[in-house]
């Protein structure tokens, strides 16, 4: 069953169009991995997906909450959609004067009212289970890159939304400590995530995706498997794009 449909979505920055028409499904409980060269449109389409940015035409339906951007949607509709999802960008944007637990509280407690004493025993869990039980009252600045998105994953699920969206979760990190934020992605995925990712991590897209999308130019070149997509591109950009990749000398 599709958890996510999107519909003719369209975006432009003044005369440049950054999406021309996506057409997308995710089904619920899948794993979909967005990839493509700078400037593609796939950060554009995630920050879509999750109300960061309005497009000027399109329809996004997450669970329940269906947005049609072409009628003006109202700031509660726009709200509504971005509550079904969670969001993990590239930089770990922690707040810095806040401790790792008090990072991962703040959401549930400030935007979802929910008791601060059941939001913090919901944070520890978290924090646990992304493998920073003993940095509950660790400063952003006293953690790793490593630690710090990992935080941040558990930020996005502490809203408890039915989508996760990951934006190039490991661009910014240390080689030695990619591994340890995929490994908990790919523990979400086991567990039945419904997950959309943007990244360039190939090995990670083969192993625990279900589905691979291509980006160019704004529109979407080729999708399907990713034994498919990525082992067997059916389109010349995209045999380009992986040659570039996968073997960039």
């Amino acid at each position: 069953m599709s958890l996510v449909q999107v519909r003719g979505l369209r975006k432009s920055f003044g005369a440049h169009v950054v999406l021309g028409g996506i057409d997308l499904e995710v089904e619920e409980g899948s794993v979909t991995v967005l990839i493509g060269p700078s400037g593609s449109g796939k950060t554009t389409l995630l920050r879509c997906l999750n109300g960061l940015e309005t497009p000027e035409a399109g329809v996004v339906q997450i669970g329940d909450a269906r947005v049609d951007f072409a009628a003006a949607p109202s700031p509660a509709d726009v709200r509504r959609l971005r509550a079904r999802s969670g969001m993990v960008f590239q930089a770990h944007n922690l707040f810095p004067h806040r401790t790792a637990l008090e990072n991962v509280t703040e959401g549930p407690v400030y935007a979802q009212r929910r008791p601060r004493e059941e939001a913090e025993a919901d944070a520890r869990a978290l924090l646990t289970k992304v493998g920073l039980a003993d940095k509950a009252d660790s400063y952003p600045y006293q953690l790793s890159g490593g630690q710090q998105q990992r935080v941040g994953i558990a930020r996005a699920l502490a809203l408890r939304p039915a989508l996760m969206l990951f934006d190039e979760p490991t661009s910014a990190l240390d080689p030695e400590t990619v591994g340890e934020v995929l490994t908990v992605m790919r523990d979400l995925a086991a567990e039945g995530w419904t997950m959309v990712v943007v990244t360039h991590e190939m090995r990670f897209a083969h192993q625990v995706a279900d589905h691979a999308v291509f980006l160019d130019g704004g529109v979407v070149v080729e999708q399907g498997a990713p034994a498919d997509v990525l082992g067997r591109p059916a389109h010349e950009r995209t045999k380009q794009f992986l040659r570039r990749i996968l073997d960039p000398l």
